[in-house]
């Protein structure tokens, strides 16, 4: 904690800070976008803009949110850089990491990701990072998107969805995972065997029940099993995406306990919605892999709470309303994915207050464990010299959920109608409230590497 009498930027007062894993009253202090001090609350700073939080708020880190498909370029009309980056600030979000995929061309190469950077750089209202991808196709050649600075390079063990984002195959899994560990790049896996999602094919239909029958928990188990054979005999890293399946847990507990690097995140809304609330013909609840039951749900939580999951991120994937909703109900046309980026944070407190989880807890998965997990040394923590990302929130503030106020570009959820608690009212970005200017920066995946 480092203390200074000398005019700052900004000055913020908190009955309530998230600083070292607690809630405490704290002010805080913004020079240059940094944090330049944390004294105890009601410290007579001097700054050109003095904000003293209303009761019923706290101060938390800004969100770091390292899975979101902002789709452009190319498949902008589903969401792009602009509104997903409002989306995120309204949400509590100051970072995103943006997948490779779904987005043409895919992030598979440097040219591509200067594309991406060139689409994003203008109108980016939050700090914007990218994965790179591994595919079929740039096996041997996935150093110089890493040297380009690309957080780690995702893949698919069963067909994308997408054409020009092909799959890997047992034996491309592990030359993937041999070539990263040259480098130490990390791979991050989209878990589901394909043999097994083929031997459970079925005829779609409207039948919620029969479209989690066609991707069951096996394929998430026999494909996590396959990445940690990998890394056990490569030595390299991986991170399993969007568990869905608590039933692979075990497994993922013992890879860390032998010593492998190996992490895992799952997402809100595994978390907060369940296979025996979604109707028949509701496709806007579509994502593979699939919202399980309700004792599924209970126990990813305990997941968390006991480490063997790392991280909550959205995996926001939207698409248009016609791609989600234009198929008469039919689970096996629809388009599979959640938009939910503005509400992670909503949905992720309101379940874990129910559970008598605190704010502190959430935030470690949603924040600060983020930030680590991508190596961003100054975001998701509220400590002297980090970014001023901040937020205030409103923890027992309560609301509906309704599609077309928010600021996702296709007013399609999954959470329509729904009851949540924990309002943001406002996000600072290097301590600058987010507004209608985009102030955001494009990072690379070392922190001093950020370009304006």
């Amino acid at each position: 904690m480092t203390a200074t009498h000398d005019p700052v930027d900004l000055v913020v007062h908190a009955d309530a800070a998230l600083i070292d894993g607690a809630f405490r009253p704290a002010t805080i202090a913004v020079r240059a976008g940094a944090i330049a001090a944390i004294e105890p609350l009601g410290s007579p700073l001097e700054g050109r803009e003095i904000v003293r939080l209303a009761p019923g708020e706290v101060l938390i880190p800004g969100l770091v949110d390292t899975h979101v498909h902002v789709n452009e370029p190319g498949r902008t009309e589903w969401e792009g850089f602009a509104s997903a980056t409002r989306a995120a600030a309204a949400g509590g979000v100051t970072t995103i990491i943006d997948m490779p995929l779904n987005s043409i061309p895919p992030t598979v190469d440097p040219a591509a990701l200067a594309r991406k950077r060139v689409a994003a750089a203008p109108q980016a209202f939050v700090d914007v990072g990218f994965w790179g991808g591994a595919v079929p196709g740039n096996l041997g050649s996935l150093r110089a998107l890493h040297d380009a600075g690309v957080f780690g390079f995702k893949c698919f063990l069963s067909p994308s969805g997408v054409d020009e984002f092909p799959h890997l195959d047992p034996a491309q899994l592990l030359a993937a995972l041999r070539e990263l560990a040259e480098f130490d790049g990390l791979l991050i896996v989209h878990a589901e065997d394909p043999a097994v999602l083929d031997a459970h094919e079925n005829d779609g239909g409207t039948s919620y029940a029969r479209f989690v029958d066609s991707r069951p928990p096996e394929a998430e188990l026999t494909a996590i099993g396959r990445v940690i054979d990998g890394i056990r005999e490569t030595g390299g890293r991986a991170h399993i995406l969007h568990l869905s399946s608590a039933a692979a847990l075990p497994l993922i507990a013992a890879a860390k306990a032998e010593g492998l690097r190996l992490t895992a995140e799952t997402c809100p809304h595994y978390l907060t919605l369940d296979a025996e609330h979604i109707p028949d013909g509701a496709t806007e609840f579509k994502c593979c892999p699939p919202i399980r039951d309700e004792h599924n749900r209970d126990l990813l939580w305990q997941g968390l709470l006991d480490g063997t999951l790392d991280l909550v991120v959205s995996d926001h994937s939207p698409a248009t309303a016609e791609l989600k909703l234009g198929f008469d109900g039919d689970f096996g046309r629809a388009w599979g994915g959640i938009s939910g980026l503005q509400l992670g944070l909503a949905n992720v407190w309101t379940d874990a207050a129910r559970r008598g989880i605190g704010l502190e807890r959430v935030l470690g998965w949603m924040s600060s464990g983020p930030a680590g997990f991508a190596g961003l040394a100054s975001k998701g923590r509220i400590v002297v010299g980090a970014d001023a990302d901040l937020v205030a929130f409103a923890p027992d503030a309560a609301f509906t959920v309704e599609p077309a106020a928010l600021a996702h570009k296709n007013p399609v959820s999954a959470y329509a109608g729904a009851a949540l608690t924990g309002v943001v009212r406002t996000t600072w970005l290097r301590g600058i409230p987010v507004g209608d200017e985009a102030r955001g920066r494009l990072l690379e995946r070392a922190e001093d590497r950020s370009t304006a």
